[in-house]
């Protein structure tokens, strides 16, 4: 019984009861799941208020995967995640995270800045052509991650 997990929205920070609804998980088991599983570290606020980034949330539903999926004990799940981030550490000092298409993701500087100085008629398609650089090159980063976690999968 695989359920369909929602999309990850674009945003810096997720609350665990965000994470909860986005992965599938109530927050009591992500609260546990940070002590079994190192790679969990949430930001803490004040009250202890947690803040999930979007990397966290990629691997709070691999965990989910792994666990509830593919049958593996918390042991099992925490040894598999730990082959997946050497496999990564490897292939980073290796220099090899071939993209397929991600790498050319290039903007036409002249369009880019044309769609900043339009006011607030934008059309749709301008709008989103005036996505701040950083954002684009941090959605970049994100969907590194997440064909990462596609080709570990299977």
């Amino acid at each position: 019984m695989e359920k369909t997990l929602p999309p990850i929205p674009v945003k810096r920070y997720f609350t665990i009861g965000e994470v909860g609804e986005l992965c599938g998980v109530k927050p009591h088991v992500l609260r546990y799941w940070e002590q079994e599983f190192t790679q969990l570290r949430p930001m803490k606020r004040r009250g202890n208020r947690r803040y999930y980034q979007h990397h966290e949330v990629l691997m709070i539903r691999r965990i989910r995967d792994l666990l509830y999926d593919q049958g593996f004990t918390i042991s099992g799940a925490r040894n598999k995640l730990q082959e997946l981030v050497q496999s990564e550490r490897d292939r980073r000092k290796a220099g090899d995270v071939p993209l397929e298409g991600l790498e050319a993701i290039e903007i036409d500087q002249e369009e880019f800045d044309a769609a900043l100085q339009d006011d607030m008629e934008t059309p749709p398609q301008q709008a989103v052509r005036a996505v701040d650089l950083s954002q684009l090159l941090h959605l970049r980063r994100e969907l590194k991650e997440i064909r990462e976690l596609l080709t570990t999968t299977h």
